[in-house]
């Protein structure tokens, strides 16, 4: 029997259209949803958009129009957005639906009525964050901008105020109870430290503006946005209304999925709104990192917003959902460019995932008339790749951890394009014809794909269907309990069509797309791997040939201990597609992580580097190779050309200085 589950994204400010930020966060709560749906449960999704406020009513007032008129505006780009992006939500709430105010008006009068010292008439002084729509405590402003950069303004009011102080011990309570509560642990470490900080009691109602929710039986006042806009979670489902049914089954959320900018909204305000009214909280707080622009946030205000419309015009919305997801390491933060797009594209997509496709099913048209090859296999190597790929991408796909998914994922269709090139499908056509040998072969790579495509399906759900269809494995949904070897269909008759993904020259892109005008990210200069040494900051030098080095320049003590070299441990490392020598790598150094890429493919393999401990330089200035970013250096003696690593004890504790 399938099991409710609910996730909804924050609900977006309509200040702005849709960019970047949204589309990621829609298509990550998306692929979530697609995945819950895999595993048979009953998923409710909900997003949507956040409509009042101070800046809905002076940027309204700029374009002389009304906020209702601005907001319908908005409203109707995320839904022509979400559509484009194959968003598979069931509700879409907006702030201004008289279901949303009946929602709000129902919370204020069970906090009164449950604990009606929570809601009281007080005065309030202090600097307004516009931006925010919150007040920032004096430490955290400086010439007359928040820790943002966004502009305060000293606001004084006579506002309704929540008793947040109150909560302090039963929130800290809750949070030692329930320890997956926020996620990534670490921003589940800042929000207890928040609250142990101690907490002030919260402004909930506004009088210097008009546009939003009257507060109930004082209408000169308008509800704070913090207790508007995140009832939308359960007015959404009824909540406020005489039918509680959807309320009473979805309620509460398996998952709020957020950017990490809002967590203390979500984690502290929240929580605390809904004991006062006594009701249930959330189960977690899941939130995401920001996309970046030459490591600066993506902000409107800052002028470095990335809007891909012309990306996701010409190559497809999946192609882009799929950039997003491998990408970006959930949790994290990730720089965005259109050359790093059409470097995965290129060589995961079009060369990989397409090609291998495309290349299977050609031979089974042309050796087997078109159809799925008569006899099947259950004994082989592809099976046993498989059986070890889809517990870990099950795994990772639990964790939302899903560019490790992906990767597991591209790790098998790299052993189902080794199994091809060693079998010689073609040669053993050439010699025997289409023999049962032959017949063994192509069924495991088209059976491998079948496997594939569906593990793909969360991400590229159209193009997903549209591949299984073409080998013959049907029209079935993609569900969990298909992911197993021998479902796919002896001489089941394949479609043929047009490449999945075609190849993308990215120069051809930037010159045409500049002559129609439209506005891209600037290509990343090449850089010859030829003149990115992959360490050179410790080379080894046989001891005969000493003298015969050349004479450096002194540096000081002081010049030594500019460079930061710390112990650190190499948790994920790829090679980077179309280069001989680069591996990108994930490492830590205890306290946090990075991505560093280096010159060191020639001697080292991805396996052989996961675990061991490295030195790394830690405040090198970021640098980008083959257009992946590289934060640091690792350390490496270079012997006649060949690097080689700097070896570190394996109980040296990660982040340990070396000096």
């Amino acid at each position: 029997m399938s099991k409710p589950f609910y996730i909804t994204t924050a609900i977006h400010y309509v200040n702005d259209v849709p960019h970047i930020g949204h589309i990621y966060e829609n298509v990550t709560a998306d692929v979530i949803a697609r995945y819950r749906r895999m595993n048979g449960d009953d998923v409710y999704f909900l997003t949507g958009t956040d409509e009042h406020g101070q800046k809905i009513e002076r940027t309204a007032a700029k374009k002389g129009i009304s906020p209702i008129e601005l907001a319908d505006q908005v409203v109707a780009a995320h839904h022509a957005n979400n559509a484009r992006l194959q968003i598979s939500n069931d509700d879409f709430i907006r702030t201004t639906q008289s279901r949303h105010r009946d929602g709000v008006y129902e919370i204020i009068r069970r906090i009164r009525e449950k604990n009606p010292d929570d809601i009281y008439h007080g005065e309030h002084s202090g600097w307004y964050c516009q931006s925010e729509e919150t007040f920032v405590p004096e430490s955290q402003v400086t010439d007359g901008k928040c820790q943002d950069g966004h502009p305060v303004e000293m606001t004084t009011e006579r506002n309704y105020f929540f008793r947040l102080s109150k909560y302090e011990k039963p929130l800290l309570d809750f949070y030692r109870a329930n320890p997956e509560f926020v996620k990534p642990k670490g921003r589940f470490n800042e929000v207890i430290s928040f609250v142990e900080a101690g907490l002030r009691d919260l402004s909930v109602s506004r009088t210097a503006i008009k546009w939003g929710i009257p507060f109930p039986g004082d209408e000169e006042h308008i509800i704070y946005v913090w207790l508007d806009a995140l009832t939308n979670y359960i007015s959404a489902l009824g909540f406020g209304s005489a039918d509680l049914s959807r309320y009473d089954k979805y309620w509460p959320a398996d998952i709020h999925l957020i950017g990490k900018d809002i967590v203390r909204f979500h984690a502290v305000y929240w929580p605390a709104f809904l004991m006062a009214a006594g009701l249930p909280l959330p189960k977690s707080i899941v939130s995401h990192g920001f996309w970046l622009r030459d490591n600066v946030k993506i902000s409107k205000s800052l002028g470095n917003v990335v809007r891909p419309d012309e990306v996701i015009d010409r190559y497809g919305a999946e192609a882009f959902r799929y950039y997003l997801s491998r990408e970006m390491v959930f949790g994290q933060d990730s720089n965005y460019s259109d050359e790093s797009f059409f470097t995965r594209y290129n060589a995961e997509l079009a060369n990989g995932i397409g090609n291998t496709i495309s290349r299977a099913s050609k031979m089974c048209e042309t050796y087997f008339e078109g159809k799925t090859p008569p006899l099947s296999c259950d004994d082989n190597e592809l099976k046993r790749a498989a059986e070890e790929t889809i517990p870990v991408w099950t795994r990772e796909m639990d964790q939302f951890a899903f560019q490790r998914a992906l990767e597991a994922v591209w790790k098998f269709l790299d052993a189902v394009n080794g199994y091809i090139v060693s079998r010689e499908p073609w040669r053993m056509f050439k010699e025997n014809g289409a023999d049962d040998a032959l017949s063994r072969v192509l069924w495991n790579s088209l059976e491998s794909l079948r496997l594939a495509w569906t593990m793909v399906a969360p991400f590229m759900p159209s193009l997903s269907a549209e591949a299984l269809r073409r080998i013959g494995a049907g029209s079935e949904p993609p569900r969990v309990e298909l992911l197993k070897w021998g479902l796919l269909p002896t001489n089941e008759p394949l479609v043929t069509g047009d490449a999945l993904f075609p190849r993308i020259d990215f120069q051809t892109y930037v010159a045409e797309t500049k002559n129609e005008g439209a506005t891209v990210s600037e290509p990343i200069q090449d850089k010859k791997e030829e003149a990115q040494p992959a360490a050179p900051a410790a080379t080894a030098v046989a001891a005969p040939a000493a003298e015969a080095v050349a004479e450096t320049a002194k540096i000081t003590i002081d010049d030594f201990f500019r460079a930061d070299l710390r112990v650190a441990q190499i948790l994920e490392a790829e090679n980077v597609p179309k280069s001989k020598k680069l591996i990108r790598m994930k490492v830590t150094t205890g306290d946090s992580e990075r991505q560093i890429v280096a010159g060191i493919a020639t001697k080292y393999t991805p396996e052989e580097l996961v675990g061991r401990k490295v030195v790394i330089v830690a405040n090198l200035q970021p640098a980008k190779l083959m257009g992946i970013e590289s934060n640091g250096m690792v350390l490496a003696a270079s012997i006649d050309g060949e690097p080689s690593l700097v070896a570190v004890d394996q109980n040296v504790p990660n982040g340990t200085k070396v000096k």
